[in-house]
């Protein structure tokens, strides 16, 4: 046990000391709270009032009525003082639509000038039949910034022809008015206060998160493997413990780099999930901002189901990434071996989609206890819908059966594979090294 404990050790300083993991370890939290922020941030900040001029080159009363609407537009409508989101000038053009619209593009994204404008918003009589207002300005690359104005000018088009054809607006936008469709979670007959969108986008970054990581440690497992043994450092090891001492040393010294890393990325996770109203306030963000965005809330108990079964599935993987980094020679011929266990990997992601429907059909049951995709599964449902202790017992369980087969397995192939030099050898060749060792 001493051997394998100086094998754990050796893995595990010789990667904690690189700057690369120093560098992902504490810049990952820091990447992690500004894109969690950074929208809030952005909306606080945009605070500039934009410059539009109505330009109405249509006959009635509609070019008003959308210069009117403009105006009334306000950023925040819960502040003490609203702050108006448009500058509105309104202009007819009278028969000169042609020249005033040249004019005032010329007008359009100066910098340094009090005329300059940011938008033109042109009204014409082809507006009420076919709905289209053209607009020209500095921010129409700005998806969020034209559907808000597609959203404010709608209406106004909308009732403008409800009134010409002698239709109560009111009685026609009542029953017209589209379904909004409110989720909210319910968890063991318990309302949890979280959203559908918050539930799958939990979901997906688990099964992302535990996908990356997989192949990620589970790769370094396999090119620990093979470095050592195209230096013929192997040679050496062996002599000193068995291959099986060597092969569990590396796996649980690389794992517990791996648990590290994701531990601290998923603390970092739960604090700002948690306290995110508390992080909005140092900023000088408004809390509303950031208290109505979908963000799942990550619980203690969801942070060790998923570390549980990323330890699992490791233990699983790697397993197999070290035999294939045995019985290989080159970088060449491992790229080619890892193949059928990466697509394992990227079944038991892909898995992830087919359980959003239903978290506990019979198709998620049977996905648990199979040991390539429950450490998928398993967070994905409990994210969800919180599973019985017996349930994730039993899964347990059946990963950990099928780590004791495959290990099983790999550690027959490792015995011979390390110290076999040529070609890769082909599955013959692989069966006879499992029934020899």
């Amino acid at each position: 046990m001493r051997k394998v404990l100086a094998v754990i050790r050796r893995e595990f300083v010789s990667r904690v000391r690189t700057r690369a993991f120093l560098i992902s370890t504490i810049g990952g939290p820091l990447i992690m709270g500004f894109f969690f922020m950074l929208p809030a941030i952005l909306a606080g900040r945009d605070t500039r009032v934009r410059h539009l001029v109505v330009l109405d080159a249509a006959s009635g009363e509609l070019g008003q009525r959308i210069a009117e609407r403009l105006s009334r537009e306000v950023r925040d409508t819960s502040a003490a003082v609203p702050q108006p989101r448009y500058r509105v000038e309104y202009v007819s053009a009278g028969g000169r639509t042609d020249q005033l619209r040249d004019s005032l593009v010329a007008l359009t994204g100066l910098k340094n000038r009090s005329d300059a404008l940011d938008g033109i918003v042109l009204v014409t009589d082809s507006t009420l039949e076919s709905g289209t207002v053209e607009y020209l300005g500095t921010d129409v690359g700005s998806p969020t910034d034209m559907a808000r104005l597609s959203r404010t000018l709608t209406p106004v088009v909308q009732v403008t022809r409800l009134t010409l054809h002698q239709v109560d607006p009111a009685l026609a936008f009542s029953a017209t008015r589209a379904v909004d469709l409110k989720t909210q979670r319910i968890s063991e007959g318990k309302l949890t206060g979280q959203s559908g969108e918050a539930s799958f986008l939990l979901a997906y970054i688990m099964g992302f998160l535990l996908y990356i990581a997989l192949l990620l440690y589970g790769v370094q497992v396999m090119n620990s493997v093979l470095e050592e043994k195209t230096n013929r450092i192997m040679e050496v090891l062996v002599s000193s413990l068995s291959p099986f001492e060597l092969m569990l040393g590396k796996i649980l010294g690389v794992g517990a780099v791996g648990l590290v890393q994701l531990g601290i990325w998923a603390g970092t996770a739960m604090v700002l999930t948690t306290y995110r109203v508390q992080a909005a306030a140092l900023l000088g963000v408004p809390a509303a901002s950031v208290a109505s965005l979908p963000i799942p809330a990550v619980t203690p108990a969801m942070l060790a189901v998923f570390l549980t079964f990323f330890i699992l599935g490791f233990l699983l993987y790697s397993a197999a990434y070290a035999a294939v980094g045995s019985m290989c020679n080159s970088h060449q011929e491992v790229q080619q071996a890892q193949m059928p266990i990466t697509l394992f990997i990227g079944l038991g992601f892909i898995t992830m989609f087919s359980l959003l429907g239903d978290p506990n059909g019979s198709l998620a049951q049977l996905l648990s206890y199979l040991p390539p995709f429950a450490p998928f599964v398993i967070p994905v449902r409990y994210s969800m819908n919180p599973l019985a202790l017996t349930e994730i017992l039993l899964a347990a369980l059946s990963v950990i059966a099928g780590i004791v087969i495959v290990t099983w397995i790999a550690a027959r192939i490792y015995r011979v594979g390390i110290l076999s030099y040529g070609k890769k050898p082909s599955f013959r060749e692989l069966a006879r090294w499992v029934r020899a060792a």
